[in-house]
């Protein structure tokens, strides 16, 4: 094992204890917890160790994403990650791309693989990897390609640890065998049963050109058998400035409507994305001082959507009252249901003392304590900081009305917008269902209109959404569904509360789905290239 520390400004690199740190290990089974006592005021910068591993090529290896939208499937090793440093600087660097996911703090490589927190490889050589110390570091599992060894990555930079103050580096478990591991975790996480939940959000139909018109159609045409009305972007006039809705689009506002949603036995919702500030809000122009800077003094940008956006100051009490304000005015508007979006922002900024798992947790911990009693949907989250803060996380990428994007988003980040991704994710983090928080696999889409998937693949999406998902959403207006279409959800909705049991396969570019459904076992064979099953 290494680690590397700050003392007085100065970087030290440890295998074994010494007179500023005393190193402790505990093996208990399959755990393993490594513990810092330290005798010096230091912070940490790194902790890593590395233990022999039969490497496969032809195994499947499960390489969890960094957050909530990364692109997350069983690998094969000869399959690369695609790293946005590789894409054209100048593009990248505009829409701050490489913000998105993890390569503005992980060096990518041809030589290696990575996940974050869970881990698991089948086939010859089986195992399963899990980070219990995800309160304080999240775990970076890399698999050395010519090295034939597995390398464990404690993402603790930052870390400050007072004299005579002990401080957990790594607490994992770790498999051989990959159902026993599978079950390990499960036990670890316990079910939660979080109930599952049928509903509408307006975004991927008519995106931010929403208003009352629209919001009043599409409610009137759900059905009893609906839970949730969720409005999403495009009700406030800018991304930041959270109490000030459009009043071209929403002339009453929104209360009205909140009103509109409960009288039909639905539960109301609405997005937001609290960490974040667009360049054309009022609080980017008028709160520089909200703006968390570098240490250069720089905004930090967190992405290129809308007019490009930045990083909200978690640690300036300001920010923090303005968020809690805003969260509250939306519960006090009678608002349910909180799809909170663009969390990963609370971890681009690097603060005094805290390592990226902490200030990630103790922004989401902020969330979970204002909206107590509420739903929340994290999207755009850290998988492992969710456990425990909100009720539903999204677990996949946008879904986008052709199959996989435009071409040219394939070059860049591993965060785009796809239909093929996304679907992906739902399917190689259903293990994850129900006990870290429920799965939320985005929307179903079964439209004609304003849409460029075909029908095999809409078909697709929405029965694989209702069999490994939690949330089953849609941002079609279904007065418009002809019979076909009413089947085709009708035979969704049964499968959503249902189907048990689910188990898939991996081969080259196709999976194949078994499940239970009224005691009788069902099987789906589901093309990835072409988004569609095979077998029907």
């Amino acid at each position: 094992m290494r680690v590397v520390y700050l003392k007085n400004n100065k970087k030290h690199t440890i295998t074994e204890s010494n007179q500023d740190v005393t190193i402790f290990e505990n093996r208990d089974g399959h755990r393993v917890t490594i513990k810092l006592k330290a005798h010096a005021d230091i912070t940490l910068v790194k902790a890593d160790l590395s233990y022999p591993w039969h490497i496969n090529f032809k195994d499947h290896y499960f390489l969890n994403g960094y957050q909530s939208w990364t692109d997350t499937r069983e690998y094969k090793l000869r399959e690369q990650l695609r790293d946005i440093r590789k894409s054209p600087h100048i593009i990248s660097h505009m829409f701050a791309m490489d913000k998105y996911g993890d390569s503005h703090f992980y060096n990518y490589s041809i030589r290696k693989s990575h996940g974050h927190d869970i881990f698991y490889s089948k086939g010859k050589y089986e195992s399963f990897i899990y980070n219990l110390n995800y309160k304080t570091a999240y775990l970076i599992i890399e698999l050395i390609k010519d090295r034939s060894n597995i390398h464990l990555i404690s993402d603790v930079d930052g870390l400050k640890i007072d004299k005579d103050q002990e401080a957990t580096i790594f607490d994992y478990c770790h498999y051989d065998n990959f159902l026993e591991g599978l079950n390990a975790f499960w036990e670890a996480f316990p079910i939660r049963n979080v109930k599952k939940l049928l509903g509408y959000t307006s975004w991927y139909n008519y995106y931010q050109n929403i208003n009352e018109l629209i919001i009043y159609r599409d409610l009137e045409a759900l059905d009893s058998r609906f839970d949730v009305f969720q409005i999403d972007d495009g009700y406030e006039t800018f991304v930041g400035d959270w109490l000030d809705v459009d009043e071209s689009k929403f002339p009453h506002g929104l209360r009205p409507i909140v009103n509109t949603i409960h009288s039909k036995g639905y539960k109301a919702g609405i997005w937001l994305a609290p960490f974040a500030a667009e360049t054309k809000s009022i609080l980017f122009k008028e709160h520089q001082d909200w703006i968390r800077k570098d240490k250069k003094g720089h905004p930090i940008k967190a992405g290129g959507n809308w007019s490009g956006f930045y990083a909200l100051d978690l640690e300036n009490p300001e920010v923090i009252d303005y968020i809690k304000k805003c969260l509250n005015h939306y519960v006090d508007m009678g608002f349910d249901f909180f799809k909170l979006d663009f969390l990963y922002a609370s971890a681009l900024p690097s603060y005094e003392g805290l390592t990226r798992c902490q200030a990630q947790d103790k922004a989401y911990q902020l969330l979970r304590e204002t909206l107590k009693g509420k739903i929340i949907l994290g999207c755009g989250a850290n998988i492992i900081n969710s456990y425990e803060h909100f009720d539903y996380l999204r677990v996949g990428p946008d879904v986008s009305l052709d199959y996989d994007d435009v071409f040219y988003m394939r070059l860049f980040h591993r965060e785009r917008v796809s239909t093929k991704v996304t679907l992906q994710n739902t399917i190689y983090r259903s293990f994850m269902n129900n006990h870290l928080f429920g799965n939320d696999p985005d929307v179903f889409l079964l439209r004609d209109k304003n849409i460029k998937l075909n029908e095999k693949q809409r078909e697709a999406l929405t029965t694989l959404n209702a069999l490994f998902g939690s949330l089953l959403f849609t941002s079609d207006d279904i007065a418009t569904y002809d019979e076909a279409k009413k089947k085709t959800f009708d035979k969704a909705l049964n499968i959503f509360y249902n189907a048990h049991n689910r188990r898939y396969t991996t081969k080259g570019h196709v999976i194949t789905i078994t499940f239970e459904l009224y005691g009788e076992v069902k099987k789906l064979t589901y093309d990835v290239k072409k988004g569609v099953f095979i077998n029907e």
